[in-house]
């Protein structure tokens, strides 16, 4: 089991500024470390890892990921046990969702934005 310090949420006021520690399965552990690894280099973009709503459960942690480029934002925000995977290509990392039977929802994020695929028929050589 690993601990991740994450945000706490927007309330109650009085924990705004203090980070909270909430336990994680060790795959979830990773995938918060692949995100955060990814975005780093990439000043477009950042990551944000926070409190969920459910409180003093493990694996409680919401991950918010934004990119900023001119006047375009794009946002994309999930509980990160909704991840099944996460591949840093190099240029591009791929988001897993809810993997299904060989069926599973995508989104690439690379450095000019993300593209999100609602319904891709995952393809195993």
């Amino acid at each position: 089991m690993a601990t991740l310090e994450v945000y706490p949420r927007d309330t109650p006021a009085e924990r705004a500024d203090t980070l909270v520690a909430v336990d994680v399965d060790d795959d979830l552990g990773v995938l918060a470390a692949t995100l955060e690894d990814w975005v780093t280099p990439r000043p477009g973009w950042e990551v944000t890892l926070r409190e969920g709503t459910e409180f003093g459960r493990t694996n409680n942690v919401e991950a918010r990921l934004l990119f900023v480029s001119g006047e375009q934002t794009s946002s994309l925000a999930f509980r990160l046990d909704q991840l099944d995977g996460a591949e840093d290509t190099g240029e591009l990392l791929v988001l897993r969702f809810e993997e299904q039977d060989g069926i599973a929802k995508l989104a690439r994020l690379s450095a000019n934005g993300l593209d999100l695929e609602l319904f891709h028929i995952l393809t195993y050589t």
